[in-house]
């Protein structure tokens, strides 16, 4: 997608913008519900119609007149979707008609010297609708009808976008081929590195691993904790929107960033709460997206709140992510509200919760203020490294040499009958790392044991941040035997 132009859609509340969206890509990326204002934070796709590739960009609900601070934040994000678009979608409702709002986002467009092209949606009785006439009065040209709800006009839609990116600008504000502006620095392609596929921008449900060189980093924890905040502070930049309430987030969205010739595709995701109060669609979708976030994150950011303190969901959400193969770190976020402290607090605290989940003790903890940028750097750098930890891959001899080590230190029990030998091993995955041992009787060997030798193998190696698996195999000669 290097070089691929950017196209917009915008609108007031509840037009359709994200059904419009997914219907596009050809995913369900977007939230979609009736109620107008979930859609918050621009959400990226990636587009290709008759050979022509180019960025979708899906964006909150434009209330021009708002004055709350949300409403203002989502029209701050609307306004950068605009300004780095090379044509804007302006989304409207023939089965309101003419909205004033509408009037209000068409005299804003006609400033904005982009090209647009006027779609009115919900025409589901095309081609025999004619409600879209109407909006002849803002101005902006031709209404195209469409139904993104059932797909009607999509394709032909598509066919006229294709053409408006092709057609030369009139000046120098519209310059096509320019790609969406993320990260306050160099324009970067959300997804990859410029010039290096990468896995599509905004999909919550992607391919998990690294892609191209990258690190896909997972920002998640319970809602309201600063996890936009910290991304924010760490890309230099209000890609993402921020608000005291509770909840902000509720798509996945994902932001790269270049650090240390290394890029880092950062995911904010909805806050995650315990099922039991998940009790309304969004906040169910929300969740899932978020799941799938974590699914296909290399390492998962949880963030927790240093006034809070860690509670069983965020437990629960690290062994999630541990468990789903993910490097984790522990950012401890709001550290500069922590009054009362010595160099003796993060320990303590940090002993207390490692008491609760013995799995803690291999990851490492941080503690950051999104607020001030303390320890921002730093948590690049671990970033770095427990992505190391979680590729490392140790050489055969060496696994063999400690496993026999271990052995030679304490046996294996011994249950009746014939002994228990582990016979040889190595290691047969990376990102986690994973490791076989091939023994003459894997059932009879206990969890105690398996435990054992994963504790030795971090004692020799670290793999700090990283989860680490072990599978016992039967020798294959005895096995043809059975």
């Amino acid at each position: 997608m290097k070089g691929a132009p950017t196209v917009a859609i915008i609108g007031r509340p509840n037009v359709g913008k994200s059904t419009l969206f997914n219907r596009l890509v050809g995913r369900r990326d977007a939230i979609v519900d009736e109620r107008p204002g979930v859609t918050r934070d621009r959400h990226f796709g990636a587009v290709e119609w008759n050979g022509q590739r180019f960025w979708l960009v899906d964006t909150g609900g434009l209330i021009p007149q708002a004055q709350d601070a949300l409403n203002r934040a989502v029209r701050n994000q609307v306004e950068v979707a605009v300004a780095e678009s090379d044509v804007v979608l302006f989304l409207v409702d023939v089965e309101h008609g003419v909205h004033p709002t509408d009037l209000e986002i068409g005299q804003y467009l006609r400033k904005s010297r982009r090209p647009v092209i006027l779609v009115a949606n919900k025409a589901d009785q095309l081609p025999v609708d004619s409600r879209h006439l109407a909006f002849y009065e803002l101005g902006l040209g031709d209404p195209f009808p469409v139904s993104a709800a059932v797909g009607k006009s999509s394709g032909d839609l598509l066919d006229r976008v294709v053409e408006a990116l092709n057609t030369p600008p009139l000046g120098p504000a519209s310059r096509p081929g320019r790609e969406p502006r993320v990260s306050g620095g160099e324009p970067e392609v959300p997804g990859g590195e410029p010039g290096v596929p990468g896995p599509e921008p905004g999909v919550a449900g992607g391919e998990p691993g690294v892609h191209g060189g990258e690190i896909a980093v997972a920002v998640v924890g319970r809602p309201n904790v600063g996890k936009s905040s910290l991304v924010n502070r760490l890309l230099d930049s209000e890609r993402l929107v921020v608000a005291d309430e509770p909840g902000t987030t509720r798509d996945a969205i994902d932001t790269p960033l270049r650090y240390e010739g290394r890029t880092l595709v950062f995911i904010d995701t909805a806050g995650l709460r315990k099922r039991s109060k998940v009790d309304d669609d969004i906040e169910f979708y929300a969740t899932l997206r978020t799941a799938r976030a974590i699914e296909r994150a290399d390492v998962c950011v949880l963030v927790v709140d240093a006034q809070e303190g860690m509670h069983v969901q965020d437990l629960k959400i690290a062994n999630d992510a541990w468990e789903r193969g993910a490097a984790l770190i522990i950012a401890v976020n709001k550290w500069d509200l922590i009054e009362e402290k010595d160099t003796n607090t993060a320990v303590r605290g940090e002993r207390e919760i490692k008491a609760r989940a013995p799995f803690l003790e291999f990851i490492p903890f941080l503690y950051v203020s999104a607020k001030t940028g303390q320890r921002a750097t730093k948590l690049l750098e671990l970033i770095l490294a427990v992505a190391a930890e979680r590729d490392k891959r140790i050489a055969t001899h060496e696994v063999n040499e400690v496993l026999a080590a271990l052995v030679d230190r304490q046996q294996p029990p011994q249950p009746v009958g014939e002994s228990v030998r582990l016979l040889y091993a190595s290691q047969i995955g990376t990102a986690p790392p994973r490791f076989a041992i091939v023994s003459n009787r894997p059932e009879a060997i206990p969890e105690s044991y398996t435990r054992y030798l994963l504790n030795g193998f971090r004692a020799a190696w670290r793999f700090t941040g990283s989860p680490v698996s072990i599978k016992f195999r039967r020798k294959r000669e005895q096995a043809a035997h059975r």
